[in-house]
């Protein structure tokens, strides 16, 4: 769970910005901060060389090699040998001074000219020139250069390494806050692409300028195609009540016509597929009367507890006969002694599920199987299964819309409203709606 949580805050471009920022900065850092040590190296080493040809014209200014001879002497008695090296090869072949040069097959090496003939530790830079016949040879410890690289890191952890991290912290921190903005972003679109228009998007004082307006115009999005869905419906809704009493009317007369002719004729025939026609179209206008009405949410406040197990069983006994008639199986996962109550409205509740399981017996073909199933796992979870020939991934959304149907679909009966109904409910009672491929056939589920 916290991998998956790692990995979602990872892909959001404010926290990769917040990194990408911090990185930008510690390479530059590191890059000034290299720069200043190999300045501040060269220029020590330099130092050296400087005081090492200083040396050396100073020991030449001696009138002959028993001078020299004498003033390293003199010079190395009153010098610390892990800072300065003094020796002289006399033309006569002695050495003078606190150090000689000894070669070996590793390379040179400094060693004491006492008794012990200790190697000198460290690194040393030398200078050695002949000088009245002999050879004088002068080095200078580069300790202070190599101590260097030591005080540059220490500057680097004492001072990038806190930086980089107060910067890192500030950068997740104005990341999370970005996230959270964007998470607000991203919910009002889920919420819209869901059905719920009347989601907006909560704008608040610390967001920034160009999310703010991100915002914004999404808020004035959803507002206008809320108010154009609004409209549409109110029409539509308006259309259905106005014709239906005419719509009645002509089918009271259409009884009074069946009273009067032979319904064997030609002319009852007409008249009873007249009616048939009829029916249809009044079935219609009270869906869409039925749907405007739990749209408009006013049916919530007759809400009370409803067992759902009893339900599920209650309207699994209606359809049984049906799903006998067309040689199809409908199971009833619902244990007998099963209690699960959900808040909400029972005729509306019972029309949703009578939704389904016609869709299902219309639908999932001859010798299909449907299964319902009630469970209780934390939430409660209603499930309507069959094995037909199902709905195609990209048509799932739009089964949902009003009046929209299956090119399949044309030549059955129904009128593209019974899953509008069952979405309209679902919204009403807040519960999640879900269509899934069964493979092969639809699962519909209803999480309260």
């Amino acid at each position: 769970m916290k991998k998956a949580r790692w990995n979602r805050a990872w892909r959001s471009m404010p926290l990769r910005l917040a990194v990408l920022l911090v990185l930008l900065f510690s390479t530059v850092s590191l890059l000034s901060l290299a720069a200043s040590y190999a300045v501040t190296r060269a220029t020590f080493e330099q130092a050296i060389r400087d005081d090492l040809a200083q040396d050396m014209a100073g020991f030449r200014a001696a009138p002959n090699a028993g001078a020299v001879a004498l003033l390293v002497e003199a010079e190395s008695r009153e010098t610390d040998p892990s800072r300065l090296i003094l020796s002289y090869l006399a033309p006569s072949g002695r050495i003078f001074g606190n150090g000689a040069i000894a070669r070996d097959g590793e390379g040179y090496h400094l060693v004491s000219l006492r008794e012990d003939r200790a190697e000198f530790q460290g690194q040393y830079l030398a200078l050695s020139a002949a000088l009245y016949g002999g050879r004088l040879t002068i080095a200078r410890s580069r300790a202070e250069v190599a101590a260097l690289g030591t005080v540059f890191l220490n500057i680097l952890w004492i001072s990038l390494l806190p930086t980089v991290l107060i910067a890192l912290s500030g950068g997740l921190v104005l990341a999370r806050r970005s996230k959270r903005h964007v998470e607000v972003i991203r919910a009002t679109l889920d919420d819209l692409t869901s059905g719920d228009l009347s989601a907006r998007a909560q704008i608040g004082p610390r967001w920034s300028d160009d999310l703010m307006r991100i915002g914004e115009t999404l808020n004035q999005m959803a507002a206008a195609q809320e108010r154009s869905v609004t409209t549409l419906r109110q029409v539509s809704s308006d259309i259905a009540h106005d014709l239906k009493t005419p719509v009645q009317r002509v089918s009271l007369q259409l009884d009074e016509l069946a009273r009067e002719v032979d319904p064997d004729s030609d002319a009852g025939r007409l008249v009873i597929q007249t009616q048939n026609e009829v029916a249809q179209i009044a079935s219609v206008f009270d869906a869409l009367l039925q749907l405007a009405q739990v749209e408009s949410g006013t049916l919530r406040e007759a809400f009370n507890p409803v067992d759902l197990a009893a339900l599920c069983r209650t309207l699994c006994e209606v359809y049984q006969p049906q799903a006998l008639a067309q040689d199809q199986v409908l199971n009833c996962n619902v244990p007998e002694a099963a209690h699960i109550t959900v808040h909400g409205e029972r005729t509306l509740l019972g029309q949703m599920l009578a939704n389904i399981l016609q869709n299902a017996l219309r639908h999932a073909g001859p010798g299909a199987t449907i299964a319902v199933t009630l469970e209780t796992q934390g939430k409660t979870r209603l499930t309507v299964t069959d094995n037909g020939p199902g709905i195609p991934a990209a048509e799932r959304v739009r089964v949902l819309e009003r009046l929209y149907r299956l090119d399949r679909s044309r030549n059955t009966r129904g009128n593209g409203l019974g899953l509008s109904l069952v979405a309209a409910v679902a919204r009403l009672h807040e519960a999640e709606l879900t269509l899934a491929d069964a493979d092969p056939g639809l699962r519909i589920t209803l999480t309260f």
